[in-house]
């Protein structure tokens, strides 16, 4: 039942972290469209309607969190929702998806490695191996891209700002462990994306990126990417991946982040016509395998009731 219910496990986080990799795409594209703040307000407005929404459809009352726990929400708001997604599309300007989603295949051993240290959750060999092949299949992808693009001007800022996203997205994982566990996913992603939505809103208004000509300037185009990025990608799969880290824990949960550049490279070459080449597939195959070798091992043992 353990191994049934770790593979169900698998397939959500799968699921969540490809969602994720058409993020990039879908946050590419907008960033030629809508300014960076505006676009990340309109994705996180959207998200918190979605999952007041869904809360109200299965009559889940809203719970009032302690002033402890009320902090720990607001970091979470801060590094998860505001920070990293004002790094996100800021960084989408000068770089393009596939190199993006590249950069935060990096996030299975930030998670991996700082779990380890603050919190001193085991590290098999297997897992060890697993994060260093998902690593070496990001470096893989990323050594294959064409030369020119690293000639880009502005291409180091960008890369600068998608690092942002790891440190980000590690802080914003790790922490939400104690309030994972006490409140809850569906509550913990709830709150989190209500005060990181606020945070955005307020510099969006203060900073004056809310203008009748921007959003007259919005379309059709424009709106379903800001629903795939807020319904889809934040909504519905922060909170399939906190219950994956509830699950099995957030180094197993993290490295399915790894899935991120493969789906984005794979789109990316498909709608915005980024080139796709045989090292490119080939590191895809090594963060797959990646993931298998660091899940496998202890799926089997669980098996034997080790």
């Amino acid at each position: 039942m353990l191994v049934t219910s770790d593979r169900l496990t698998y397939c959500k986080l799968a699921a969540v972290t490809m969602i994720w990799g058409g993020t990039f795409v879908a946050g590419r594209y907008l960033a030629d469209q809508i300014s960076p703040l505006l676009a990340a307000s309109l994705r996180f407005i959207l998200a918190s309607l979605a999952l007041l929404l869904f809360m109200t459809v299965a009559r889940i009352r809203l719970v009032r969190p302690s002033v402890p726990q009320l902090l720990q929400l607001m970091v979470l708001g801060f590094f998860g929702i505001f920070f990293y997604n004002l790094c996100f599309f800021y960084g989408l300007q000068y770089i393009n998806a596939s190199r993006a989603s590249l950069i935060v295949a990096l996030n299975p051993a930030v998670i991996g490695l700082a779990s380890w240290w603050l919190f001193k959750e085991r590290l098999s060999r297997a897992k060890v191996f697993g994060i260093a092949l998902c690593l070496a299949g990001a470096a893989t992808v990323i050594i294959s891209r064409n030369p020119q693009l690293l000639a880009t001007p502005g291409s180091w800022l960008g890369d600068l700002l998608i690092v942002g996203c790891v440190l980000a997205w590690g802080i914003y994982s790790l922490c939400s462990r104690g309030l994972n566990a006490s409140l809850g996913p569906l509550q913990t992603v709830t709150w989190s994306v209500l005060l990181g939505t606020l945070m955005l809103t307020a510099a969006t208004t203060l900073t004056g990126s809310v203008t009748l000509q921007a959003l007259a300037g919005i379309g059709l185009p424009q709106v379903l990417s800001l629903l795939y990025l807020g319904v889809l990608g934040s909504a519905l799969a922060y909170i399939g991946y906190y219950d994956g880290i509830r699950r099995i824990g957030a180094t197993r949960s993290g490295v399915f982040i790894a899935l991120n550049p493969l789906t984005a490279v794979i789109c990316g070459a498909l709608l915005l016509g980024e080139q796709l080449t045989a090292p490119m597939l080939l590191g895809g195959a090594i963060i797959l395998l990646g993931i298998f070798l660091c899940n496998k091992p202890l799926a089997r043992a669980r098996a034997m009731g080790i």
